[in-house]
This record gives C-alpha cells, sequence and structure tokens, in this order.
C-alpha cells in the first residue's frame, strides 16, 4: 500500500487513518472573525485540518474577464485574504491545534504557504491539472503535494503526474474528485478510487467530495481513501459561492466518527479468530442429540442424529465417525451425545 509523509509528520496510507480536511473555501464570507469560529468547529468536529483558497483579484481571473464581469471582481475581492490575514489564521489554527492549509493559485502564493504558513502540503485544485508550468514550480518546492482530478481525464492526470515526478517530486497524493456543486451521488462513481490506486500504485488515493451527505465520505474510506475534503460551513442556509452544499459542524462530527469507525473496522485480509468468537461456539453452535430414545448395546446409525444447541457435545462434523460405534448408556430422545455415552 502506498504512503507519504506530510511536512506536519502525518502519514497518508491507502486503507490508514484518513486525513479529514474541513474545505472553508468561501464559507467565511470575507469575515475573518467567521473564518476563526470555522476553525474552532473543525476542531471540535474531529477533523485534521482546515484547507482555504489563497486568491486574489490578480491570480484568478484575467483583466479582460473583470471588464466583462465587474461583479466578478468586487465578489473575489470580498471574498479572498490578504497574506497577512492567512498568516494570522495559520497561527490562529497552531494555537487551537489543527493543521492549517490553503489552495494556491500562483507561483508567490505557493512560495507564502511553505515558507511564511508552513502548510503541511499544497494542494493543487483540479483547475490547475493542465497547468504545467505551474505544477512544476511546486513539485521543485519538494513540498507534498494533494492532486486533485476534476474535470479531468485519466490522460490527463497521468500527463500531470509525470510532469511533477520529473521535476522531482514523488510526494504525491491524488483526489478523486467530480466538479460539480453539489456532485448527485450516482455521479460521484467512487470506485474511481480503485481505479487510480491501480494506476498509480505508489501514491494514495483520496476523495474530495462534493457530495450533499455524509455517506459517500464514509463509502470512500471503506474504499481506503487516505484523505477525505468536504466543504465546511456554519450554517448552509446562507446563500454564498458552494456553501448551500457545505457540510455543518454536527454532520461534519457525524462523517469524521463514521469514517474512523469504518476505517477502523476494516482490519486486514487474513481471517483471524477471536476468542470471544470460540466462546460463543459453544452457546451458538450445534452438538449431535438422539433424535429417538436408544437402548445401551445398539449400534449407531445416521438415522439416530438430529443436531441441536448447546455445542458442548460432539460437533455434526464427527457424524459420520460415530456411526456403528456402540452405545455405553441408553440415551433419552433429545439427549445430548457425550462422549461416556460411547463404549
Amino acid at each position: 500500500m502506498a504512503f507519504i509523509k506530510l511536512r506536519n509528520s502525518f502519514t497518508l496510507g491507502d486503507y490508514s487513518r484518513p486525513y479529514i480536511v474541513a474545505e472553508i473555501n468561501t464559507s467565511h464570507f470575507g469575515k475573518l472573525e467567521v473564518a476563526k469560529e470555522l476553525i474552532d468547529k473543525a476542531k471540535e468536529s474531529g477533523c485534521d485540518c482546515v484547507k482555504f483558497q489563497s486568491w486574489t483579484t490578480d491570480t484568478l481571473y484575467s483583466t479582460s474577464y473583470y471588464i466583462e464581469n465587474p461583479i466578478a471582481k468586487r465578489f473575489v475581492k470580498k471574498f479572498s485574504f490578504s497574506e497577512d490575514e492567512l498568516l494570522g489564521l495559520a497561527n490562529y489554527c497552531k494555537e487551537v491545534g489543527i493543521a492549517f492549509a490553503s489552495t494556491p493559485y500562483s507561483i508567490s502564493e505557493v512560495d507564502f504557504l511553505i515558507n511564511k504558513c508552513d502548510v503541511p502540503y499544497i494542494k493543487v485544485a483540479s483547475m490547475d491539472i493542465n497547468n504545467l508550468v505551474f505544477l512544476k514550480h511546486i513539485a521543485k518546492t519538494k513540498a507534498p503535494i494533494v492532486l486533485s482530478t476534476g474535470m479531468a481525464d485519466y490522460e490527463e492526470v497521468v500527463r500531470a503526474v509525470k510532469t511533477i515526478e520529473e521535476a522531482g517530486n514523488i510526494n504525491i497524493s491524488i483526489l478523486h474528485c467530480v466538479s460539480i456543486y453539489p456532485a448527485e451521488n450516482d455521479s460521484n462513481r467512487l470506485f474511481n478510487i480503485i481505479g487510480l490506486r491501480e494506476l498509480f500504485p505508489d501514491y494514495p488515493i483520496g476523495f474530495s467530495d462534493h457530495s450533499i451527505g455524509s455517506e459517500l465520505a464514509i463509502g470512500a474510506v471503506a474504499l481506503g481513501a487516505c484523505m477525505i475534503e468536504k466543504h465546511f460551513t456554519l450554517d448552509n442556509k446562507n446563500i454564498g459561492m458552494d456553501n448551500q452544499m457545505a457540510t455543518e459542524p454536527l454532520e461534519m462530527k457525524m462523517l469524521v466518527d463514521g469514517c474512523h469507525n469504518v476505517q477502523s473496522a476494516l482490519g486486514g485480509k487474513d481471517r483471524i479468530l477471536l476468542p470471544g468468537e470460540v466462546d460463543q461456539r459453544k452457546v451458538m453452535r450445534r452438538s449431535i442429540v438422539a433424535n429417538k430414545d436408544l437402548s445401551s448395546g445398539s449400534l449407531l446409525s445416521m438415522d439416530d442424529f438430529d443436531f441441536k444447541r448447546p455445542g458442548t457435545g460432539f460437533s455434526p462434523e464427527t457424524a459420520e465417525s460415530l456411526v456403528g460405534k456402540k452405545l455405553n448408556n441408553d440415551i433419552n430422545f433429545d439427549q445430548l451425545l457425550t462422549e461416556s455415552d460411547i463404549l
């Protein structure tokens, strides 16, 4: 199974304890106090990490786009945090005891997150999977990379991974992702997790979940997902970018617990008989009983046997070996046969 180590020493691995990331995106609505409350709630919910978006009006859209869509510029400006604000949030995360990450959209933002915010990994958004120059720069930092695959076919994913490898970085985790907000259950194709694992056996595979609810995240963990990324909000009734499909704190706590419970229940492929199960054999398995009154000295035949609880007598699997044996005692109907009854 594939493993990589993040910069905060957490090991991402297939079928291991999943690293659960609360994707805050724009659910802070540009307000630092809301962002800090989201950090607090993510910590209370049991998440390992909170992830923001490191964008500015200069790094997300072109000037020509803003000319045609002036509202977009106001929106981006309102919902973005400055470097000082992001650094403050990173420090607040350290105080709270939860990891801080953010998705960069420029080379300068990559360097800032690594050198100033000490993020555990760099998240590559699905939109940048074909931005090969950007991928090369991130790879050369040697930081662990979490690569989201929404909107990409397998050829594009292979090319992105190869680009990162050729730049000297093999600290890669790949997230199955469907870039629809929200993504309907039947469009998520969770078996893509298995497909990606078969295609990239050296890299752990996770799931960036854009569905509503916790079932698919838990299902992904059952398929061995190393990371779960889930949009997070204080109140999904507020209208905002992706906010309506984000998960509120109570459900996030249920999601985290569900993911951990399923992962701990996976175990291994070896068949292990627990001591408690051995004890249960005496209670729940069957023994050979007489299906009629039998006289001492008679020879046993298969027609003399029935099989009922408890399992403290002869096991049903010994029935053929008892055929032809002579009884040492009288046996009543429905009585268990024991070793002392056989001559």
